[in-house]
């Protein structure tokens, strides 16, 4: 009952029974072990190209330190207004670039327009001594809104950014939440339409504390491995970051965890529509929902003893709903359930 966030989730048990198999015999540490090696071909098949990856342990080291490849400090890093670089991450992104400006934009259901890039990048100042000189873009997929880019959405920001010489990066800590929703490659929603970067999520989707950095645009990745040591995400012990990713990845784990969350968004967003005052705040197309509900249904609610946020960024009396690889459809119903009792209305008259 407990829809805060999917980081309250556990770890799914294929990974953990990953992490007890990496635990036998001895291995070399730093990254050099097979687990990593295998990793680093896997992400290969997925995406159809090379690549250059970098396991981390948090979602805050992925974005900051693949931000830091792609701008100099003098940079503007260009993002949504409610981006997590931005909003959740206390200046990572700031401090790890040595001192890049958070350029946000605006954009309808947390997603950025190319005509919206475009204008700021005409009054970006290109060349001016006075002003921070624009250097990089960063997306997040799927959005801190719930929703996603579309492939034809991302190329044309993409190609915006890559026209004016900047680099792309994508904060993907709930890209397989995209993937599931959009049934798209992956290749198709990173470097064919343009990414240069990607911070892979695993946390939120069944790992315990695993990320990746993943560079299609592998010449960015010149001196990286420095970044990351300076910034303590080179681990001793690196196979235990890669046996999660590993198994995260394996037989298609990683896209059946996210289309189960999603699936879970879907029920209780269906379940939603049509209550009396209750307005979903923007489309749901991934696990994360927004509803605007009467402040004493909210009050009620919490006190019944389900946990959610309140989210007074997206309107008033509005609260965040987050569901996860392990949200049961139970848990979903009994939501439902008991807010039609606080709203008084008949479970048969929602068929709930």
């Amino acid at each position: 009952m407990n829809f805060a966030s999917d980081n309250t989730a556990g770890a799914h048990p294929a990974v953990l029974q990953a992490l007890a198999e990496a635990s036998t015999g001895r291995a070399m540490p730093y990254g050099n072990d097979p687990w990593t090696d295998r990793v680093a071909a896997r992400l290969a098949e997925i995406f159809e190209t090379p690549v250059e990856i970098f396991p981390v342990a948090t979602g805050t080291a992925c974005n900051a330190l693949a931000l830091s490849a792609l701008t100099p400090p003098w940079g503007a890093v260009y993002c949504h207004e409610q981006a997590h670089v931005e909003v959740d991450e206390c200046g990572a992104p700031e401090m790890f670039t040595g001192g890049a400006k958070l350029v946000t934009l605006p954009g309808q259901d947390g997603r950025i327009a190319p005509e919206t890039l475009a204008e700021a990048l005409d009054r970006g100042g290109f060349g001016s001594v006075h002003s921070v000189q624009p250097s990089a873009l960063s997306l997040t997929q799927s959005t801190e809104c719930g929703t996603v880019y579309r492939p034809d959405h991302l190329r044309a920001l993409c190609d915006l950014a890559h026209a004016k010489g900047l680099g792309v990066h994508m904060d993907g800590a709930r890209f397989a939440n995209a993937v599931a929703a959009l049934g798209a490659a992956p290749a198709d929603i990173t470097w064919r339409a343009g990414v240069d970067v990607l911070s892979l999520g695993a946390t939120k989707n069944g790992a315990m504390a695993a990320e990746a950095v993943v560079f299609f645009d592998r010449g960015r990745a010149d001196r990286f491995a420095f970044r990351r040591k300076r910034a303590g995400h080179l681990f001793s012990k690196m196979r235990f970051l890669s046996a999660q990713l590993e198994a995260y990845l394996a037989d298609g784990l990683w896209l059946a965890n996210a289309a189960h969350a999603n699936a879970m968004a879907t029920r209780l967003a269906a379940g939603l529509q049509g209550l009396p005052g209750v307005t979903l705040r923007h489309p749901v197309e991934a696990n994360t929902l927004f509803a605007a509900l009467p402040g004493p249904a909210i009050d009620a609610m919490a006190a019944a003893g389900f946990r959610f946020y309140r989210w007074p960024d997206a309107g008033p009396d509005t609260i965040r709903l987050v569901t996860a690889f392990d949200t049961e459809a139970a848990d979903v119903d009994a939501f439902l359930a008991k807010l039609q009792s606080i709203l008084l209305i008949p479970a048969a008259a929602t068929g709930t």
